[in-house]
This record gives structure tokens, C-alpha cells and sequence, in this order.
């Protein structure tokens, strides 16, 4: 081989080399981020350990029978939702999640042997649900949270199982997933789960107070809210550096729930925090909608008073991470004569018309609470997503606190929606948002 050729192999070598050594460092930075309560300082013990135990259900349920307890812990983890279509048969799957890749659908997990899990072993069920391995070795999406039930006890799994096996057995396949190359293929999904599932079980921090420790497992292992609330990284995976800093989800925007006072939820109370996990409504804060709204209806509403304050308890304790499109929210009412219309008189029209009613010219609501805007961060949320998709597809009655939003799905064309959403924006909130029919018209897809 020439010197010319050696040299020019060397330099290719060197950067190629270097390619690797920069994407496995990519690979390592992401694969070994933080795990979800390693924010926290303190020592670890294994679950159990010297009567360090968060799991199970509350002590008001310590005599029930296992499928009782089951049920409660089903509701914690808030299985219905995912797996029941719109309109549908709980527990039976076929709800459409719609990514940008093609289309997933949930499964049906009542005790039908042919279409369900009626065959599923216990091993069966805990390797699903801690590992992402359905029944015969099919890898599951990652759809299914199981990155956050792999750190739920094998107990409280088993509970689960039991209360599902509970249930009457129904016959309902589930509709073919329609993803687009190479997210078709199962198997990528076990080098995703081998980086990204930590396939541990909850370790109790013994430097931090029960209470700290049940809401922690709450959060974390059973109402996983990361799944929604954390931005994902490259591959998709939490990115526990921002923890809890918001993303959107489903064409809806999860908030920031992080201490940060701006953008968070550093400046709500204690019992505004309470109040709004248990009722789905906080006032001067808002209503929860979408799936919040269904979290709020199916699971978290039905925890006990003690594990709601849990859940504040631990929330309280996530660092703040500013997100730097989010303003504090507009405290103080509109003019009545005040007129932020400008160009956009048919969002105005379009107010006045629907809206208004009930929401006022000053946004202080005139028929319930619930229907107050000053304060709320949906209106003052710069991209206007939330508010576009309430006004679509109405506050649903998620809340304990009935909302009777209406749905105006089928009122308004796309370009009206855009339009009353931007109105509302600049007359309620801290900035105005810019939404066209196109941002609508793809927020509708999404459904």
C-alpha cells in the first residue's frame, strides 16, 4: 500500500473511530441519565428492608381481600384509561395513540384466553409489567408504561392481576397497530428496553419520611406521571434531567409540575394542589382536561385522603426547572369594555357568541368557579394548544367539580377555533398565541 493510500486509511480509521466513540457516548449520556428519585439525597435500601415498605394501599384498606385490594391499586395505576377506547367496554383495549410514526392500540386485559390475559401466568403478568415481555416473548411498546411499573412491587402487580382476573372475560382483538419502518419492528424494542427500563423494583429512601417514600412510589411506580409530564430524549426515553418540566402528549400539553414559581407549581398551596388531584379543579389555577382531566376521573380522585397528601408531600420536593416559554399567569381580571380584539374580530364574534356566557368579559366565570380563565395556565400558555382542544372537545365532566364545558367539535370550523383561542389568549392571558386553521386542523388528527 502507497504512503498516500496508508494515510488516507489512517484518517478514515481515525474518524470513524471517532464516530463511535462519540455516538457511544451520545448512547451512554442518555442510557445512564438519572433514575426517577435520584434527585433526592439519601441511602437506598431494598424494598422491605427493616420495615421500609411504601407499597400496597392505604391502612384503611388493611383488612381488604386482595381483589379489593387489587382494585384500588388498578386505579392507582390507572390501567382503564389506556385500555379502553373512546365510548368503549372498560378494560377491553382498542384506544388508537397516534404518534407521529403510525398508529399503536391498546390491548384488551380482562380474562379472555383467546384475546385477552386470561392465560397469563403470574410470571407471565409480572414480566409485562416490569419488563415489557408479553405472553410467548412479544416485546411490548414502550406505549405501556412499564419503564415506571418495573419499579412496582411483585405484590401489587399480583394485586392487579387479581382484581382483572375479576372481571367477565370478553371477547375483543385488538385492531392491528399501523406503524410506519422500522418502528414495525418488535424487536428494536428490546434494545430500547435493555438502555432505557431500569427493571428494578421501588428502593425506599431511609433519609426521607414515609410520607416522602409512599408518594414517591404513588408517582413514580403506579400513577406514573413522568410518562407524560417529563420531556423524552432522543430515543424516546424520560429525560429525568428535566424531570416533571412538561411535554406534550397526545396533541395536549402536559404543564411544568416542578417547584419552579413561574412556570410550575411552586406558587400553588397545599391545598390547592390537594384540591385539584382530588376534585380536578383548583381555583385561579383551573379545571384538569384531556387526559389530566381522565387521570383526575379514573385514578386519581379515588386515592385516599393520606395518599393524596402523599402525593403533595413528594411533589413538593421535585426541582424547579423553569420553562422558559411559560410567564407567571395573569392574576387580575379583564376590562369589561376592554377590547383586544384588533384584526381578530371573529374571535371576538365567536366569544361573544359561545363563550362569553359563561366565562364573562372579565373571565371571571358568572355560572361556576370552574369556568373562571384568569389564572389558568392553559390561557396563558404561549402555543394555545389546551385551549384549542377544550374548546374541541369540551371539559368531557372529568372533573368531580362538573364543568359542563361543552364540546364544539362539530360548531366550529378549524379557523374559528384558531381564532376564539387567540382571543382568549390575549384577553385572559399573559401573551397572546398565533394558531391558524392548519394548527387546528392537526390537533384534530391527533384524536
Amino acid at each position: 500500500m502507497s504512503t498516500s493510500k496508508q494515510a488516507k486509511f489512517s484518517r478514515g480509521l481515525v474518524w470513524t473511530l471517532g464516530g463511535v466513540i462519540v455516538l457511544g457516548g451520545i448512547l451512554a449520556y442518555l442510557a445512564f441519565g438519572p433514575g426517577a428519585t435520584d434527585f433526592a439525597p439519601g441511602k437506598r435500601v431494598s424494598l422491605g428492608t427493616d420495615g421500609h415498605d411504601p407499597s400496597g394501599v392505604p391502612k384503611e384498606l388493611a383488612n381488604a381481600t386482595l381483589v379489593e385490594r387489587g382494585e384500588y391499586l388498578t386505579r392507582a395505576a390507572d390501567c382503564v384509561v389506556c385500555h379502553t377506547a373512546k365510548d368503549g367496554t372498560p378494560f377491553i383495549g382498542g384506544r388508537a395513540f397516534v404518534l407521529p410514526f403510525g398508529t399503536l392500540y391498546s390491548t384488551n386485559i380482562t380474562p379472555d384466553v383467546e384475546t385477552g390475559i386470561g392465560s397469563y401466568s403470574d410470571a407471565d403478568f409480572l414480566n409485562a409489567l416490569h419488563q415489557g415481555i408479553g405472553r410467548g416473548g412479544k416485546v411490548l411498546y414502550p406505549a405501556m408504561p412499564y419503564p415506571s411499573y418495573t419499579l412496582m412491587s411483585d405484590a401489587d402487580a399480583l394485586a392487579i392481576k387479581a382484581f382483572l382476573f375479576s372481571l367477565t372475560p370478553v371477547h375483543a382483538p385488538t385492531p392491528s397497530n399501523t406503524l410506519a419502518f422500522p418502528f414495525n419492528q418488535r424487536a428494536l424494542m428490546s434494545i430500547w428496553s435493555a438502555l432505557f427500563n431500569p427493571r428494578q423494583r421501588y428502593e425506599p429512601n431511609i433519609d426521607r419520611s414515609d410520607d416522602w417514600n409512599r408518594g414517591a412510589y404513588l408517582v413514580e411506580a403506579m400513577e406514573h406521571c413522568g410518562e407524560c409530564h417529563t420531556p423524552r430524549n432522543l430515543f424516546q426515553a424520560l429525560n429525568n434531567r428535566a424531570k416533571f418540566s412538561g411535554a406534550v402528549q397526545a396533541g395536549w400539553r402536559a404543564y411544568n409540575i416542578t417547584v419552579d414559581r413561574d412556570s410550575g407549581i411552586g406558587a400553588w398551596s397545599d391545598a390547592d394542589i390537594a384540591h385539584y388531584l382530588s376534585q380536578g379543579h383548583s381555583a385561579g389555577h383551573g379545571a384538569a382536561s384531556g387526559p389530566m382531566g381522565e387521570a383526575v376521573a379514573e385514578s386519581v380522585s379515588h386515592l385516599s385522603s393520606s395518599d393524596t397528601q402523599a402525593l403533595v408531600t413528594y411533589l413538593r420536593t421535585i426541582p424547579a426547572v423553569h420553562s422558559s416559554d411559560l410567564e407567571a399567569t395573569k392574576l387580575t381580571a379583564a376590562s369589561e369594555r376592554g377590547d383586544v380584539a384588533g384584526a381578530n374580530l371573529r374571535g371576538k364574534e365567536v366569544y361573544e357568541n359561545a363563550c362569553a356566557g359563561c366565562h364573562g368579559w372579565t373571565g371571571v366565570g358568572s355560572v361556576i368557579t370552574t369556568a373562571n380563565l384568569i389564572g389558568t395556565r392553559a390561557v396563558n400558555d404561549p402555543t394555545g394548544i389546551n385551549v384549542a382542544q377544550i374548546i374541541i372537545h369540551g371539559g368531557e365532566h372529568y372533573a368531580q367539580e362538573q364543568t359542563a364545558m361543552p364540546s364544539f367539535d362539530t360548531v366550529y370550523s378549524d379557523g374559528d377555533v384558531a381564532a376564539v383561542a387567540n382571543y382568549v389568549t390575549a384577553r385572559f392571558g399573559a401573551k397572546a398565541t398565533q394558531l391558524n386553521a392548519a394548527d387546528v386542523a392537526k390537533l384534530r388528527s391527533l384524536d
